[in-house]
């Protein structure tokens, strides 16, 4: 009862379908495609400048190799990223419970709606998000079963007794010779703190009410599940720095289930697409209500930059939209920084 409905078709067309234009060779369905995929190289000052923000970053790293080194060679090692985002609801129901004040009871005044016949509000698509809903037509009334319908517990600091021995004169009622206990006033023993000397505190499920109104909660969550795959670039810069900086969006499809991504100029992504796709429809439709799916294609600048710094070759790594560098094997650190 959990899977959705038949999708009324594939989202896009059969790569079959569209002719092949000069210059236009690997344009995808739905936007994108290799006239929007060459991103120039970034000009040595940018990466200059990239590597001089990075170093002013470091407390131990000297900015002279930033500034003063020779830029020998830049390579480009553009590469792509896939990603597929599937947003299920699911929903789970347990009993729970809360101190009677008075609160309607309606459990057994007719049949309580199916788990998926509540009304919920969906929020935003490929946000998470949680509601809690007290189903209708399961609320009933019941004696507190922590403290019996009593409202009250025995008092666990004086075991029920409403005094302690006293601290001072441990329970003699004289301090020294025949010198009465200020404290206790010679009684040898005092009046529980915690209860005030009753004996008994207020139970914490009912809050004293004796009574609790138990009824059905019904959880609904919001979840968006996600998937990567970058296509790997042999630059030498590990994939995982990749996953903190964005790119270049070339393509993006958003349907109630979306088809795998057909005719991309990299064979890779259309794997991963197909891959993907199949795992979350197969997965998800399980366990879960799938609302909506997207894919999203970008274009991650790398640049793999080599540079003379006291006659000694180096190199580090441009990448994303934002510039981010790794430079692993940086010329000039220190130890001079400490951790107060």
């Amino acid at each position: 009862m959990f899977a959705p409905p038949a999708a009324d078709g594939p989202s896009a067309p059969p790569a079959s379908m569209f002719d092949s234009m000069p210059g236009y060779e690997g344009t995808v369905a739905g936007g994108g495609g290799t006239g929007c995929c060459i991103i120039p190289s970034i000009t040595e000052d940018t990466a200059r400048e990239a590597l001089v923000l990075f170093a002013s970053s470091k407390c131990c790293y000297s900015s002279a190799p930033a500034k003063d080194g020779v830029i020998t060679n830049m390579e480009a090692f553009n590469t792509y990223r896939y990603r597929l985002e599937t947003f299920t609801e699911t929903r789970s129901t347990e009993w729970s419970h809360e101190p009677y004040n008075g609160q309607p009871v309606d459990a057994f005044s007719q049949p309580p709606p199916g788990p998926w016949d509540i009304p919920a509000k969906t929020p935003s698509f490929f946000l998470d998000s949680k509601q809690t809903i007290k189903v209708p037509y399961t609320s009933s009334m019941k004696s507190c079963h922590v403290c019996l319908g009593m409202g009250r517990k025995p008092c666990k600091d004086c075991a029920g007794a409403g005094n302690k021995v006293c601290w001072v004169c441990n329970g003699s009622g004289y301090r020294h010779g025949n010198d009465r206990c200020h404290h206790c006033n010679g009684r040898g023993r005092d009046n529980c703190s915690h209860c005030h000397g009753q004996g008994s505190r207020q139970c914490d499920t009912c809050r004293g009410k004796q009574q609790l109104l138990v009824y059905i909660n019904l959880t609904v969550k919001w979840t968006n599940n996600s998937d990567s795959y970058v296509v790997e670039q042999l630059s030498g810069l590990q994939v995982d720095n990749l996953s903190k900086v964005s790119g270049k969006e070339l393509f993006r499809d958003s349907q109630y289930m979306v088809y795998p991504v057909m005719g991309f100029p990299d064979p890779a992504v259309v794997s991963a697409a197909q891959r993907f796709v199949n795992e979350h429809q197969g997965k998800f439709s399980q366990t879960s209500r799938i609302l909506q799916q997207r894919q999203i294609i970008e274009l991650i600048p790398v640049t793999k930059v080599t540079y003379l710094w006291k006659n000694k070759s180096h190199i580090y790594f441009v990448y994303g939209n934002e510039f981010k560098v790794n430079a692993d094997n940086y010329p000039a650190t220190c130890c001079c920084c400490t951790v107060m």
